[in-house]
């Protein structure tokens, strides 16, 4: 797994860069509030959709971060880096990969219609995420 990432640094990716305890447990801390939230009905679905997507980028950042690496150019590399990081399948990273392209849409374009299959698909993956991030290490 390392390769790979080792391989992207080479090509200006993404950096290396002395990992941090305490920024992986404040941004694992952070994914798991933000996922508490993000499930919360009662939100309105663009609402949930920005807490997920950043629980989602948060914890794809701690994983990428626990390697030793930083995003060098693209916020969603880290996305992409999930199959190296937590050997996540390529599916799902590609889902998390749509959501920012989602985010940057509503961001950048104020398109915030939100599809509800691609919310449960995001808050599903985000969860498993967390699982993942989290037995990274112990934060």
């Amino acid at each position: 797994m390392s390769d790979n990432l080792a391989k992207l640094a080479e090509l200006g990716h993404l950096k290396a860069e002395a990992y941090s305890d305490a920024e992986f447990k404040s941004l694992v801390d952070s994914a798991r509030k933000r996922l508490a939230d993000a499930v919360k009905e009662e939100l309105s679905p663009e609402s949930r959709f920005d807490l997920a997507y950043n629980a989602s980028h948060a914890l794809a950042l701690a994983a990428l971060r626990d390697h030793g690496y930083r995003s060098n150019k693209s916020r969603a590399l880290v996305f992409q880096a999930l199959a190296h990081t937590v050997g996540m399948e390529a599916p799902k990273w590609r889902l998390l990969s749509k959501a920012h392209d989602m985010r940057n849409l509503a961001e950048y374009e104020g398109r915030t219609d939100v599809d509800a299959r691609v919310l449960n698909e995001l808050l599903e993956i985000s969860t498993e995420l967390l699982e993942k991030v989290s037995a990274l290490k112990s934060p």
